[in-house]
């Protein structure tokens, strides 16, 4: 059935807008201030409080600037935490360019596999078009920085400091990316024609070029460093010469083993174990696989991380409802459907369904407010600098945190027997068009 927007039918749309006084007045409002503004619940500010009866001793916070590296920041914060507690060490912070040099030679690594292993196929089919379409991408997850901490280990600001590209990464990435979409269509050919010899050589030439990029823009990773800093106590540490996995095993208070992440997925079927494939970024690292469960617990398990005095890291949609410059997050901070007289509402297992709902950002919980055994408020560490919220803390209700969070990264022990056995599964495979992407 095909329809046409005739101008008697516009004319009635005109006719009805204009009936009602009141949308004279609400499109003043909104044309002046902007929708959102216009809809901002300043409510909101009387019942996020910023108080939290579980709080963290919290450190400085860090800026991912202009860069898609929340994932990186976020697991690192959760790291960083530890190693202050562990070394008396408040607002020591890791080089977050330091692993993402390496985040982008083991993606161009997993791209180039998956192009030859794939070669066969069309660049119409759509696991292939995927490939394509997400190459060279900051995004991430947990795993994906577990992988790189495990891998390379991890160094002190100073010893890699961040520069223009790491801090504004849109050029690099599109460099790598086209490179790394035009080594795909040779590597194709080489594959199809059976060339193995030249394949090989092909492929080593690529990695050697995206290398040589990598340290053009970021400066090449150091291979030791010295460790110097005073603990909170004002005791001077020099430990020398150390690699930055030595660093990492001896310094962090963080086995990598021992975390799982919770998701909750609602589009997905409940208690079974998924594996976003698509996503691992480095061979023999960890793989990318999520717990599907209820909400609850996500919510029970992030709650005992922080009474065990350890930060939560937490994948979630942070461009819904939330106020940048106060840092509130709330269901009921923007009321556009009162503003618009419409009805938006979906269900999060619709929102994910229709690709409105995303886990588009990765942030640390340091603190949460539980009253008669039910959770008020969350206090969140962002990385967006200090001039977002409160001193780049932001705060959080507890319905946003159902709604619009799908992912919690914590240790096992926190996570009931029966759920992590469901870890002996077979995991379901993920598309790369998955709703999780």
């Amino acid at each position: 059935m095909s329809h046409e927007l005739s101008p008697q039918l516009l004319e009635s749309f005109s006719r009805d807008f204009n009936a009602d006084p009141k949308n004279q007045v609400i499109s003043r409002a909104a044309r002046r201030s902007g929708l959102l503004e216009a809809a901002y619940n300043p409510a909101v500010s009387q019942r996020l409080n910023q108080t939290f009866s579980i709080e963290l001793d919290t450190d400085n916070v860090t800026n991912q600037q202009q860069s898609g590296r929340c994932w990186l920041f976020s697991t690192l914060n959760v790291v960083r935490h530890n190693f202050g507690k562990a070394n008396k060490a408040k607002n020591f912070t890791f080089s977050q360019s330091y692993n993402f040099f390496w985040d982008k030679i083991e993606r161009a690594n997993y791209f180039y596999d998956r192009i030859i292993a794939t070669a066969n196929r069309p660049l119409t089919d759509r696991t292939v078009r995927g490939y394509f379409d997400w190459c060279q991408t900051d995004g991430g997850q947990w795993h994906m920085a577990a992988s790189l901490i495990a891998k390379y280990g991890v160094v002190p600001a100073y010893a890699m400091p961040e520069s223009f590209n790491s801090n504004h990464s849109q050029a690099l990435d599109m460099v790598l990316a086209d490179k790394e979409r035009k080594d795909a269509l040779t590597l194709r050919r080489l594959a199809q024609a059976g060339d193995q010899e030249g394949l090989e050589a092909a492929r080593t030439d690529f990695l050697s070029q995206i290398y040589r990029i990598m340290a053009t823009a970021l400066g090449e990773p150091p291979k030791t460093f010295d460790l110097e800093f005073r603990d909170d106590d004002k005791n001077y540490h020099l430990d020398k010469g150390l690699t930055p996995v030595q660093f990492y095993q001896k310094y962090c208070a963080t086995d990598l083993d021992d975390y799982v992440v919770l998701a909750n997925a609602s589009d997905h079927e409940m208690n079974r174990v998924l594996h976003l494939g698509f996503e691992d970024n480095i061979k023999g690292g960890y793989p990318n696989l999520f717990i599907n469960v209820p909400m609850e617990y996500l919510e029970d398990a992030a709650i005992a991380q922080l009474k065990d005095g350890e930060a939560v890291w937490f994948g979630n949609d942070v461009g819904r409802q939330m106020d940048r410059k106060t840092g509130f997050m709330d269901l009921d901070l923007y009321q556009l459907d009162q503003l618009l007289d419409i009805d938006s509402h979906l269900s999060k297992a619709d929102r994910l369904a229709t690709g409105i709902g995303e886990s588009s950002h990765d942030m640390a919980l340091v603190g949460v407010d539980v009253d008669g055994g039910q959770v008020r408020q969350w206090k969140v560490e962002n990385s967006w600098g200090d001039k977002s919220g409160e001193k780049g803390y932001f705060t959080m209700s507890a319905d946003w945190f159902r709604e619009y969070t799908y992912e919690v990264a914590v240790q096992k022990k926190h996570v009931p027997a029966e759920i992590l056995d469901l870890l002996k599964n077979q995991p379901i495979e993920l598309d790369p068009w998955d709703s999780l992407i």
